[in-house]
C-alpha cells in the first residue's frame, strides 16, 4: 500500500495542493490551485488553504510551505505575501482553520530542496549544492551531502545595486519583457556572486520557468555546473508532504 500525504505550496500568485505518493514523489490525482488572495494576509491565506483541503476531501495531516523564514513555527519574514505575516505563529494560525490535524509549516524553497534530494537530480546528494527556485522571487536552499541548512534567503542578497530576485527572478523577466538570452545574463551575474561567496559544487535550478530550462540553462555562465531540477514546480508540494510525515516543525 502506498504512503500518501498531502502538501500545500503557498506562493505569491497561487496556492497549490495535492495528494503525494511519498514512495516516489508523484502526485495522486489532480493538483488543486487557487489564486493567492490579495492582500495575502494570514487569515485570508489560511482560509484558502482550508478551501483546498475541503475540495480535496483530505482530513489527514498536511504540510504547508510559506515564502518566509520559519523559526519555532513563527514567520519572521514575508516575501511576496502581506507584511502582517511577520511575527505570526503559523502553527496556531493554521490550527484555527484546519482543526486538530497535524500541521508542519516550513520555508517554500527548503521544502522544494528536500523533495529534490529525495526524488530528484542525484547531484543534490553530493557536495555543497545551491538549490534555487525562480518565480515571483528567488528561493534558495543550501544542501550539503543531502542535508539541508534551513532558512537561507539568497534571493535577497544584493548583486550590484539590486537584490538578486529584483533583477533575476522569472517575475523580473516578465516585468521587463526581456528575452531568455538577456535574462540568462542576469541569472549568470547572480550565480557568479553566489559562487564568489559560497563556492558550491553545483547549482540546481527549479521553479515554474524550469519547464523551459533548455531555453536558458545552457546559456548560463558559472564555474560550477548548473542543472535543472527534476521535480520542476511540484517540488514544494512534495516537500511539504514529506515534512509533515517526518513531523518537522522548524
Amino acid at each position: 500500500m502506498n504512503d500518501i500525504g498531502f502538501g500545500i505550496d503557498i506562493g505569491g500568485s497561487g496556492i497549490k495542493g495535492a495528494r503525494v505518493n511519498l514512495d516516489n514523489g508523484e502526485f495522486v490525482g489532480d493538483r488543486i490551485k487557487i489564486k493567492t488572495p490579495q492582500p495575502a494576509t494570514p487569515d485570508a491565506v489560511a482560509d484558502t488553504v482550508a478551501e483546498i483541503l475541503d475540495r480535496a476531501g483530505w482530513n489527514g495531516p498536511v504540510g504547508i510551505t510559506l515564502p518566509s523564514v520559519i523559526r519555532g513555527q513563527v514567520a519572521t519574514t514575508a516575501a511576496n505575501i502581506d507584511p502582517s505575516w511577520v511575527g505570526t505563529d503559523v502553527h496556531h494560525l493554521f490550527s484555527r482553520y484546519l482543526g486538530e490535524r497535524e500541521v508542519s509549516v516550513l520555508n517554500d524553497a527548503d521544502a522544494a530542496g528536500l523533495a529534490e534530494v529525495a526524488f530528484g537530480n542525484p547531484v543534490t546528494k553530493e557536495g555543497a549544492v545551491i538549490f534555487l527556485t525562480f518565480g515571483t522571487g528567488i528561493g534558495s536552499a543550501l544542501i550539503t551531502d543531502g542535508v539541508l541548512f534551513p532558512n537561507t534567503e539568497l534571493g535577497h542578497m544584493f548583486v550590484g545595486k539590486k537584490e538578486a530576485e529584483a533583477k533575476a527572478s522569472s517575475a523580473a523577466k516578465d516585468r521587463d519583457g526581456i528575452s531568455f538570452k538577456k535574462w540568462a545574463k542576469r541569472v549568470s551575474a547572480v550565480l557568479q556572486e553566489y559562487e564568489r561567496l559560497l563556492n558550491p559544487s553545483a547549482f540546481v535550478v527549479g521553479g515554474g520557468i524550469s519547464r523551459d530550462h533548455e531555453r536558458w540553462v545552457p546559456l548560463l555562465k558559472a564555474t560550477a555546473p548548473v542543472v535543472p531540477a527534476t521535480l520542476r514546480n511540484r517540488a514544494g508540494i512534495v516537500g511539504a508532504a514529506m515534512a509533515v510525515r517526518a513531523h518537522l516543525a522548524p
